[in-house]
């Protein structure tokens, strides 16, 4: 296989790197003394002081976000003591009314009550709710029943219809290829000193052996495959391959991946994948649970991005930094669409790999 070939059909190799975030001191204030300003941070940077910031508070903050114009971390909170640890972090209080709990609630709920397939829910830090999301085939008694516990969890959750069908983004084509269905690459990580790459979990599924082209000699062989549940699978090379650290702009460039970065919401963010290459579009929540009906996901990133079947496994990054894998979701490319991705953390983590 080339590299022209590794490189204009797959994206490749996510770093895991962090980005050091220097504490903002604090000067002794005398009484009346303004607070700080948030820091001027990257999408990136703020994803990992989110985290930070989350540790410190325990799991009390009911979210954050990322506000893109002014560069700062905006997060919910509901206590003064609260608020002074976030801004001595160097990012922006907001109080709400919902409690982390609360909301944690509400999704308890709806994951006993409420898993119909075509149904989806995460928490939205910039209206504190949790946003229930259904597809046009949640309808009748199903739309009843999901009507129905939505009712009983008061205005804490809110109701969105999306147009077309969650689905696993999955299609014969290009790519990467199993004998009968096509997908997209993630990210080259290697394992044990191996080197492998990183796909969907419903893609490793379907097959125990991958080609770069249709009837192609083998060039990868599934290791690990977790959907539903979660979604990534683990792919290991099974020849010389090239695996640059890049993911393919369909442009006649690449953009160097150099870390693993969680994601946050408001963070602008790209995905590359077979059937419709380079689209972008915005987080717009974490922690996402999605109903397909092949079965639950859950702990996935929502997005604006639209993605197509064969996009299945492909990156999802900002600059440098990789973010997640293509699951599925509704729409197209051409009218608009919502997906949901894998985080690539998460996936190393479960999968106990690196980036080489």
């Amino acid at each position: 296989m080339t590299s022209a070939r590794i490189t204009g059909r797959r994206a490749a190799l996510a770093g895991v790197g962090a980005v050091v975030l220097a504490a903002t001191a604090l000067s002794t204030q005398g009484a009346g003394a303004a607070p700080p300003e948030p820091r001027h941070l990257t999408a990136v940077q703020a994803g990992q002081l989110a985290q930070r910031i989350g540790a410190d508070l325990k799991g009390a903050s009911p979210g954050a976000y990322y506000d893109a114009a002014a560069k700062k971390l905006v997060v919910d909170v509901v206590d003064p003591a609260s608020a002074a640890t976030v801004r001595a972090a160097g990012a922006e209080p907001r109080t709400v009314g919902r409690t982390a709990a609360q909301l944690a609630s509400a999704r308890r709920t709806l994951d006993a009550q409420a898993r119909i397939p075509g149904t989806a829910w995460s928490v939205d830090p910039k209206t504190n709710k949790v946003v229930v999301k259904a597809d046009s085939t949640v309808r009748g008694a199903k739309l009843d029943r999901l009507n129905k516990v939505i009712a009983s969890l008061g205005d804490s959750v809110v109701l969105k219809h999306t147009a077309g069908t969650f689905r696993p983004t999955i299609a014969g084509g290009d790519a990467i290829w199993a004998p009968s269905a096509r997908c997209s690459l993630g990210f080259n990580v290697t394992k044990d000193g191996q080197p492998y790459f990183l796909t969907a979990g419903h893609c490793g599924n379907i097959s125990n052996t991958w080609s770069d082209q249709q009837g192609g000699s083998q060039i990868g062989q599934t290791a690990q495959s977790v959907f539903p549940g979660h979604d990534y699978a683990l792919v290991q090379y099974t020849g010389g391959t090239d695996h640059p650290s890049a993911v393919d702009l369909y442009s006649g460039g690449q953009q160097q991946i150099t870390q693993a970065a969680e994601a946050t919401v408001g963070e602008n963010v790209q995905r590359s994948g077979s059937t419709t290459q380079v689209h972008g579009g915005q987080v717009t929540g974490l922690n996402a649970t999605v109903n397909y009906s092949e079965g639950t996901v859950t702990g996935m990133i929502d997005t604006s991005v639209c993605a197509e079947p064969g996009d299945s496994g492909g990156a999802l990054f900002d600059g440098t930094s990789a973010i997640g894998l293509t699951s599925g979701g509704s729409g197209d490319c051409s009218s608009g669409g919502e997906t949901f991705f894998q985080p690539v953390t998460n996936a190393l983590g479960d999968l106990g790999a690196q980036i080489p």
